[in-house]
């Protein structure tokens, strides 16, 4: 008979265990490939930002599953489950839903109401549960959480030079600077305008995120100006490395072609850096990303949500 399982609040020690563990039993290459980067995004970047919560199933001494949860740093009414994980051979057997069943509890206790099986920007490894990840689906549904939302990556090809990912830029750099517009590397000074632009036509987390971006390895920023004033930007490899986003462009420079040069001189960072696949995180406008980039849907994510005390 199976010994029972029993889950435990991890401490900071186990960091390298949960990193072995997601290498095992996240089932898509690109995010095993990720795994130590999600768990130092997901646990211990993150926890600058807000709460953070990390858990362990055992079964006897054996790590068998983990999950990482937070509280939204901006209404902390919402709990996230930001990682679920679970070792293939004891996937079916009650690990992950004693690890969502506390997690909700824990989240409840730190205030929240209502647990999001949903990203929590801007650390997030995930818009959602991708749709490939079936047991984490079946047990969503068995605990009565409810599809909300759809999200979507495209992916841009960076594994041969003739890409259309990879176009050159440089006539159009040369055309926008005839236009008074100049295009470069972001460099941290840079960050508080950044910041500011952001927020300011925006909204949202994308400042924080452009924090992740700015002046760190395997992570970077282009930004495009005319005498001074920022008209657009385009980051790459806050969360994870093979990630790029977030990007926009002011209202008044749209149509302009700056999107796209900010785009590939992104995509070519990551080729440089050597990223065969960039996953273009939660697109809005497919149109745009396909004729820049030649970039494809490619991995569905659902979002679940489940108010506190519901049955």
């Amino acid at each position: 008979m199976d010994a029972e399982i029993i889950v435990t609040e991890l401490a900071a020690d186990r960091v390298p265990d949960v990193v072995e563990l997601c290498r095992r039993a996240l089932d898509l290459p690109e995010d095993a490939a990720e795994a130590e980067v999600l768990v130092d995004t997901l646990w211990v970047r993150a926890r600058a930002d807000r709460p953070v919560v990390a858990l362990g199933a055992f079964r006897g001494a054996e790590l068998v599953g983990t999950l990482v949860c937070s509280v939204s740093g901006r209404d902390t009414r919402l709990g996230h489950v930001d990682l679920v994980a679970v070792d293939p051979a004891y996937r079916r057997r009650g690990a992950g839903r004693a690890l969502l069943s506390y997690a909700e509890r824990t989240l409840a206790g730190l205030g929240a109401t209502e647990v999001l099986l949903a990203g929590n920007p801007p650390w997030y490894g995930w818009p959602g549960v991708d749709v490939r990840y079936t047991p984490a689906v079946c047990a969503a549904l068995a605990l009565g959480y409810t599809q909300d939302r759809t999200a979507w990556n495209m992916t841009a090809d960076l594994s041969y030079d003739a890409s259309p990912a990879l176009r050159p830029t440089e006539a159009a750099e040369a055309r926008l600077a005839g236009q008074g517009v100049s295009v470069r590397r972001a460099e941290p000074a840079d960050l508080p305008a950044l910041a500011a632009f952001a927020r300011a036509t925006f909204g949202g987390s994308w400042d924080e995120e452009l924090a992740g971006s700015v002046g760190r390895d395997r992570a970077g920023c282009h930004l495009a100006e005319r005498e001074g004033e920022l008209l657009g930007f385009a980051a790459w490899g806050s969360s994870r490395p093979s990630w790029f986003g977030p990007m926009g462009t002011a209202p008044e420079a749209e149509g302009s072609g700056i999107g796209g040069v900010l785009l590939r001189r992104c995509l070519a960072d990551q080729r440089e850096a050597g990223i065969d696949t960039a996953q273009i995180g939660w697109v809005g406008p497919v149109p745009f990303y396909s004729g820049s980039a030649g970039a494809r849907i490619e991995r569905v994510f659902f979002l679940y949500r489940r108010t506190l005390g519901d049955q």
